[in-house]
């Protein structure tokens, strides 16, 4: 048999073996990550997934309401301004609408 032939079956039956092996001491990562973190509980008994999960949920209910509040306030800024007039605050109101959108964005993604 040729030397690379033999190295190549040699690196094969290796990989195979391997595979068989770690298949049989359940080594294959089968528990999703979730799972681990499921089983955390804080010292008062309850998940603390579930706990991470409710206070994310009522930042978004008050960053909504902010961000609600926010765009009321850019549309009277625009409604009593000239249509060629156009104030720094108006523009930083549009940012701190965008970025706190981001926030809730990202909060509503990590879920």
């Amino acid at each position: 048999m040729k030397p690379w032939l033999r190295r190549c079956a040699l690196v094969l039956s290796f990989a195979a073996v391997s595979c068989f092996a770690l298949a049989q001491r359940g080594g294959g990562g089968s528990q999703s990550p979730t799972e681990d973190e499921s089983d955390v509980r804080l010292p008062n008994g309850k998940v603390q997934r579930d706990e991470i999960l409710k206070a994310e949920h009522e930042q978004n209910l008050k960053d909504a309401a902010q961000l609600a509040d926010l765009a009321e306030q850019l549309k009277q800024e625009l409604e009593k301004n000239d249509r060629y007039i156009l104030s720094i605050s108006t523009l930083r109101k549009t940012d701190e609408i965008e970025k706190l959108a981001k926030k809730i964005r990202s909060r509503l993604r990590h879920n």
